[in-house]
């Protein structure tokens, strides 16, 4: 563990210079000082998340550039700024999420609902993030680890766990779950979902049936397209679990569905498949357009609901959970200079279950 005399004179940093162009490995001298209640971490793995993709594509708004993605960190502390004492120490493991920063006095913020203040800023988007060698985080937004995950495991635990957990949370006691694209945040969620005696269906990709193996992999009861609807119910079989249904035509109906794919018309086609009452939860920062769909499949009291970021309390919640459940991490691990590779083959859908940068 690097001390204060220990710290290199150079480091790296993947940087966005614009929107729609490549990461560029800059090297900078002189590592950045923490300021008051901050920490200086030395990152030794990060995430490779599909917002960084909506970030380098420019599907989120534009922020003054450049931009150092990543907001899946984990790291040593290294160096505290003013004011920043126990339970924080040097050569802490921490991790860092993506809401880096609230003002802390806003309605929103007072209800502890931090995740929609107006102001918050984000790890690797407002603030610079972990793809690079060291990263500085308020020292209030970053969480102790549980043991038991290596760094490349522990990395996907901080987005993909944890808005995972967030939209679970958002659809209430169902029995009978979907998950509408199965990547680095569904692969997590669906192992929680089991651990809470949910049953799983996983849609994927029309075809994919790597990723549907996966799914079964980890305890989905059922696995296809998203252009399916979930399994035919047969009344006559006694094994059937209570649920199996009716107004589908034939079909079990969910009781809510998860959609972390930000792809519009999963919308619609996740109403078809719930049934009355049920939530769809949209989990991702950004998606495709809505296309239109008939009032018919959102009546019976369907709702659908929309997860906006995280808040503290949900990093605690979920990480004490991933303490006390051991979670399969699929995490495939990439040299930091090849991360342009890592968004590319997230973009095209070539990873199971998460990507992490290893500076």
């Amino acid at each position: 563990m690097p001390t204060a005399p220990d710290l290199p004179a150079h480091w790296r940093a993947m940087t966005l210079a614009e929107p729609g162009r490549p990461l560029q490995a800059v090297w900078r001298d002189g590592l950045p000082e923490p300021g008051a209640g901050q920490v200086l971490i030395r990152v030794c793995a990060c995430g490779v998340c599909r917002t960084d993709l909506h970030i380098v594509d420019g599907e989120l708004a534009a922020e003054p550039h450049p931009v150092v993605p990543g907001h899946e960190i984990v790291g040593r502390v290294v160096k505290l700024g003013a004011g920043v004492t126990g339970p924080l120490a040097v050569g802490d493991r921490v991790g860092v999420p993506w809401l880096g920063w609230t003002c802390g006095v806003c309605e929103h913020c007072r209800a502890g609902r931090e995740n929609l203040c107006d102001q918050a800023r984000f790890t690797g988007w407002q603030i610079a993030g972990g793809y690079a060698d060291y990263a500085v985080a308020d020292a209030r937004y970053v969480f102790a680890l549980p043991a038991g995950y290596s760094d490349a495991e522990a990395a996907p635990l901080l987005c993909a766990g944890l808005i995972g957990w967030r939209a679970l949370a958002m659809a209430g006691d169902a029995k009978r779950l979907g998950i509408y694209g199965f990547g680095a945040a569904a692969h997590l969620v669906a192992q929680v979902a089991r651990h809470q005696g949910r049953e799983v269906y996983a849609f994927t990709r029309p075809g994919d049936t790597v990723a549907q193996d996966f799914a079964r992999s980890l305890g989905a009861v059922w696995a296809g397209g998203s252009d399916e609807l979930p399994p035919p119910a047969d009344p006559a079989a006694a094994s059937l679990p209570p649920g199996w249904v009716s107004s589908l035509g034939g079909h079990v109906e969910l009781d809510a569905a998860l959609l972390f794919a930000p792809v519009g018309a999963l919308v619609p086609a996740a109403l078809k498949a719930v049934r009355k009452g049920g939530t769809v939860v949209c989990a991702g920062i950004h998606m495709s357009d809505i296309p239109s769909f008939p009032y018919g499949w959102l009546w019976g009291e369907r709702s659908i609901v929309s997860v906006a970021n995280l808040t503290r309390r949900d990093g605690d919640d979920f990480l004490r959970f991933a303490g006390d459940h051991r979670l399969e991490v699929s995490a495939t691990p990439y040299p930091l200079e090849r991360a342009n590779e890592a968004l590319d083959d997230l973009r095209a859908g070539r990873i199971s279950g998460a990507g992490v940068l290893i500076p």
